[in-house]
């Protein structure tokens, strides 16, 4: 296994991408992107920036513009202030083009068409650039100007009504999986996209809908009814969830043919094998309710959650704790896999976020840069060291309210 002291360049290095993204999805992806080694210019509207920059927990003390949420999917990243709608800001947007592989963005559909930065537009000026659009319901179809957040996609998708088991009101989820998912699907068809590129010279477009992700991810569900079956609107079958003393333990449990005998073994009931109602994986799914009571009888017998979770690791079944937020930052295998990672901060100190959810090279995928600070905080160093732009034409920018400063 390579050593990742020594392990090669970063698999995007030499790579320029252009991020037009704000709030999540489109952030995301780019913030896999900037992990993996390409130049990630997010590029942010001065005075206002991304919107979740004023989103909860904030980094610097007395300031309304500097949060957790923003620093841990912008980290790694170049910031920099333009406003897309002053006219004098084309030719940097243009400039920035000639120097990117890729470009991001996440607006409604038809925000980029009206500053004619959408793909016709700037794939006729660079036809080998790899363009990704994220949207809620995709760029073509009758709903894809509806509002899209990863609430209402949720909601859109049926999985909020899945989620119900039939017993629950719709309710929100504090996951907002449809625009992780999505910003992920971006990540790899870009990254796909890159080889095509690098292969053939030939660009793409990259069209991703946050409702398709969601409808995606489904395990059974829509393999079914998609093939005359119907959806089993209840609690999963063979998932429980029961509280032991003040905690809960999760385990899966009694429906796989290979787990059956060592479930019967542990709960000490040997007579559950001659029982017509439990003879096959099908049988238990069926009579899945009179399983569960036994179950669950079985597990108020452990005196704690740890107790009843090393019982049942122990016989090669799954089990875990119901853990909370703030258990798992400081869990001692989250520690050794160097998840959570310190960058320093523009404001002084450090942020605390998460690495990438894989390692690489035998070890784990860091973020390159800092925690972002300011809207613009590059903006100089950007526009001098990349476009090459002089110290006069830099402020000329400026003083047109085209670009803006960090500082």
């Amino acid at each position: 296994m390579p050593n990742p002291a020594t392990a090669a360049e970063p698999l995007l290095s030499g790579i320029t991408v252009l991020d037009f993204t704000r709030v999540l999805a489109g952030p995301y992806s780019t913030r896999l992107l900037a992990d993996l080694g390409a130049d990630v210019i997010k590029i942010e509207r001065p005075g206002e920036g991304d919107e979740v920059r004023y989103v909860g927990q904030q980094l610097q003390e007395g300031s309304t513009d500097q949060s957790a949420y923003f620093s841990r999917i912008n980290a790694g990243k170049r910031g920099v202030g333009i406003d897309l709608a002053n006219p004098a800001s084309r030719e940097v947007i243009l400039d920035l083009l000639a120097k990117a592989d890729i470009v991001v963005e996440n607006f409604a559909p038809g925000v980029m068409t009206k500053y004619q930065l959408d793909y016709a537009s700037l794939s006729a000026i660079k036809p080998g650039i790899v363009y990704c659009s994220i949207s809620g319901f995709g760029q073509k179809g009758p709903l894809s100007s509806m509002q899209a957040y990863a609430h209402l996609i949720n909601a859109f998708s049926g999985m909020m009504e899945l989620e119900r088991g039939g017993i629950f009101e719709p309710r929100a989820s504090n996951l907002q999986a449809a625009d992780v998912l999505a910003g992920a699907h971006a990540f790899g068809a870009i990254c796909a996209a890159m080889i095509r590129k690098l292969r053939t010279g030939q660009g793409a477009y990259v069209d991703v809908s946050m409702l398709e992700c969601m409808i995606a991810a489904d395990d059974v569900n829509y393999g079914a009814i998609l093939n005359g079956g119907s959806v089993d609107r209840r609690p999963r079958r063979g998932m429980v969830v029961h509280k032991i003393g003040e905690r809960y333990v999760a385990t899966q449990l009694g429906s796989g043919a290979a787990m059956w005998p060592r479930l019967l073994k542990l709960m000490n009931r040997p007579e559950l094998a001659d029982d017509p109602r439990f003879q096959t994986p099908g049988d238990r799914r069926v009579h899945w309710d009179a399983l569960e009571e036994i179950i669950r009888e079985w597990l108020s017998g452990y005196a704690s959650v740890e107790e009843a979770v090393a019982a049942i690791s122990a016989a090669r079944m799954p089990a875990a704790p119901v853990t909370l937020a703030e258990e798992m930052i400081d869990h001692p295998h989250l520690a050794q896999r160097q998840f959570f990672q310190d960058v320093p901060h523009g404001a002084g100190g450090k942020a605390r976020i998460t690495a990438q959810p894989f390692h690489l090279d035998g070890g784990p995928v860091k973020p390159t840069g800092p925690a972002p600070w300011r809207i613009g905080e590059h903006t100089r160093e950007v526009l001098g060291e990349v476009l090459g732009y002089s110290a006069e034409r830099i402020a000329g920018l400026h003083d047109k309210g085209a670009i803006a400063f960090g500082s």
